[in-house]
């Protein structure tokens, strides 16, 4: 069983970055609907995915789910990326979930298939070995998969009551269920949300790029096994990190009382 975890857990192999740090898709306007950017100076290794799709609130159609499939496929390997930051180019909506008027139009065979590469992109932002951050929600985007997340979030009593009953949440009673972690009063810009979650990602920003991954594994594997199994995968992703030139680092920097210079190796 632990040769069968060391297989599934090591960090993927780095490919590429993306040449371009933009992605586009075009809608009947023309207009992208996804866009990325590598943040600069003190924000160096922050990439931000921006969902700019007004005319239907964010909504997650085949253009926009392919589009961020795409990205995340590139970005998920890019060392040069510390912390992703999902942020909505749409003021007042982060994501309006699916597109419904576009499932409309599909067949039920159609349905099935999106339905499926929904379910893949919120498992690909969840299980991706870049640090991610959602604007507005914990983890995931409202889309498929919720009947497997949120019971894990929150209990399966409460899930069910919320699924069941289909029941909108203010960002105040989503912090007090714990759905999300943090629930700000808005700005003029409307965007206080988007600036809180870079907050944060400013705080990872300097923290070793190879444990704050494996760190998300270990967490991520872990919550879905006995105790005993998560020590063993916790130990397998440290296993990993013993050897990196990042390791060596902290501990230098620790003994010479000096801000670490970490390089994702």
């Amino acid at each position: 069983m632990l040769r069968a975890l060391t297989s599934t857990l090591r960090l993927p192999r780095p490919w590429r970055p993306l040449r371009t740090r933009s992605c586009a898709s075009h809608g009947a306007t023309g207009d992208p609907e996804i866009q990325v950017r590598a943040l600069t100076g003190r924000d160096q290794g922050i990439t931000e995915i921006l969902m700019n799709r007004p005319s239907a609130r964010n909504a997650l159609g085949n253009i926009l789910v392919s589009e961020l499939l795409e990205a995340l496929a590139q970005l998920r390997e890019d060392q040069q990326v510390r912390v992703l930051l999902f942020r909505s180019g749409v003021k007042g909506v982060f994501c309006a979930g699916a597109d419904l008027k576009e499932r409309e139009q599909m067949s039920e065979a159609e349905v099935g298939i999106f339905v499926q590469r929904l379910r893949g992109l919120m498992n690909e932002i969840a299980s991706s070995a870049v640090m991610g951050l959602i604007e507005t929600t914990r983890g995931l985007l409202p889309g498929a998969g919720g009947t497997q997340r949120l019971p894990r979030c929150l209990g399966a009593a409460l899930a069910k009551e919320l699924i069941f009953t289909g029941r909108r949440l203010s960002g105040a009673q989503a912090q007090a269920l714990g759905l999300v972690n943090h629930a700000v009063s808005q700005n003029e810009e409307g965007n206080a949300a988007y600036h809180r979650a870079r907050e944060l990602a400013q705080e990872i920003l300097p923290q070793a790029p190879i444990a704050v991954r494996l760190g998300k594994v270990a967490i991520d594997r872990g919550m879905e096994v006995d105790i005993s199994s998560g020590m063993a995968i916790e130990g397998i992703c440290y296993a990993q990190n013993i050897p990196t030139q990042d390791r060596l680092e902290g501990m230098a920097a620790f003994r010479e009382k000096r801000p670490p210079r970490f390089v994702g190796k």
